[in-house]
């Protein structure tokens, strides 16, 4: 009964976190596109592409294995291990973020010619070297705080990192905006490195205080006194999952780059090419995924609970709870994807006051239904231990979405990219639900 509660009340707060923190979002992209135009949105849009890859590259995986190792120490009542695993995520942290900062000053030019079509300076690249660090040792934090089921200071940190981001690419903003492109995109990105820096800060807090708290006497059960034991079983998770995201992020990153490129080849100026780009990646887009945040409430704390059923071999109990989020999910994402059907166009009219994004959102508004189900599924499969097999998925989802959008969109034009879009996210959704399918009737 204990769990449930402790369970539900984490639900609720991720739950009202995430919808302020998504509308703060919409409001701020609102305010983005509104002042900076589709074609600069359209560049940022790519930078924030190249941006994830190097997140990717500096996470090395380690916010997973915090999260299950942890959970699967504390179900096994070792809570001085969750510290060690902590402090062990830490260091491996630290090291993958510095790596993939190298690693981006290293390649600076290949990136801005590229990637970013040379529309933005070395600066830009400079300033994000800065944030993978402190992004992939708060990510460490942040697995660690789920896996001793305390998300509510994950909220506390994101709330926090996004109104300093708000309120500073703001200021930025309207300083640097009237001198072009390049200083808009460095204003965004000041925006973001300054909130990191805010949220890393006070998660780091929070977590020193919580790891210096004497759980000694409910510690009951030891798996080693080796220290060695917890890096193994850290980097037995880490490594697969950071070595097919590394291949998932770079696919994605490099679908993202060719979608302008492909557009343009249909037909299209390189201007209006970045515009269509940034209307349905940075206005219709985020609508779509704006319900998500209900989904992604409970789902992420799925991955805990789903350890702890894998660490306890407790097969019978996982089936039941995953037939029934199944359904929850299933009949919620139906009213969802039939409201963002019908108001549409008022949503694009309202939010952006763009007749376009409207016209993207019915378009896309069908897939919402795939996205949200999947959202589920996966974090139930990352539970069971079955990660591996969903990043394979997601590689072969953009290697065909890819494929399709660099043969095809150049034919087809946008309607070619709403394509690929549909081909990606229902491969994707058949894919997880037979691997969850044979998971459980293989158990």
């Amino acid at each position: 009964m204990k769990r449930i509660k402790v369970f539900i009340f984490n639900t609720i707060i991720l739950m009202f976190t995430g919808i302020i923190l998504r509308i703060l979002t919409i409001y701020f992209n609102i305010y983005i596109s509104n002042k900076i135009g589709t074609e600069m949105l359209g560049v940022f849009q790519l930078i924030m592409s190249v941006y994830l890859f190097g997140i990717t590259l500096a996470n090395f995986g380690i916010n997973l294995s915090s999260t299950r190792v942890v959970a699967e120490n504390l179900a096994l009542n070792n809570i001085n291990g969750t510290k060690k695993v902590a402090k062990y995520c830490l260091y491996f942290s630290l090291i993958s973020g510095i790596c993939a900062s190298i690693i981006f000053y290293v390649f600076r030019n290949f990136i801005l010619t590229n990637c970013l079509h040379s529309k933005v300076s070395e600066e830009v690249i400079y300033l994000l070297c800065l944030a993978l660090p402190l992004i992939s040792m708060s990510n460490a934090i942040n697995g660690y705080f789920a896996g001793i089921r305390k998300v509510y200071k994950n909220s506390l940190a994101q709330f926090f990192e996004q109104i300093s981001k708000i309120i500073v690419t703001a200021f930025f903003l309207n300083l640097f905006l009237p001198k072009g492109i390049n200083y808009a995109c460095i204003s965004l990105i000041i925006g973001d490195l300054v909130s990191e820096i805010f949220s890393f800060i006070f998660i780091y807090i929070l977590y020193l205080f919580e790891i210096k708290k004497d759980y000694s006497k409910k510690s009951t059960y030891i798996i080693s006194d080796k220290n060695e034991t917890y890096s193994k079983e850290i980097l037995r998770i880490s490594l697969p999952v950071a070595i097919t995201s590394y291949i998932r992020s770079g696919l994605s990153t490099l679908k993202q780059l060719i979608i302008p490129s492909s557009l343009e080849k249909s037909g299209s100026s390189c201007a209006n090419a970045l515009s269509t780009y940034g209307i349905i990646n940075g206005m219709s887009l985020p609508i779509i995924m704006f319900p998500d945040i209900f989904i992604k409430s409970f789902s992420n704390l799925l991955i805990p609970e789903f350890s702890r059923y894998f660490a306890k071999k407790d097969f019978k109990r996982a089936k039941q709870i995953t037939l029934l989020l199944l359904f929850l999910t299933g009949v919620i994402s139906l009213f969802i994807t039939a409201f963002l059907f019908i108001f549409s166009t008022p949503l694009g009219l309202k939010l952006y006051n763009n007749p376009y994004s409207g016209y993207y959102i019915k378009l896309l508004a069908p897939l919402a239904f795939f996205i949200y189900v999947d959202t589920v599924v996966d974090s139930i499969l990352r539970g069971l231990d079955a990660q591996v097999g969903v990043m394979i998925v997601n590689i072969f989802d953009l290697i065909i979405s890819s494929t399709f959008i660099f043969f095809f969109v150049p034919k087809l034009g946008v309607n070619g990219y709403i394509i690929s879009i549909y081909i990606s996210e229902i491969f994707n959704f058949s894919c997880s639900i037979y691997q969850l399918y044979k998971l459980m009737h293989n158990a």
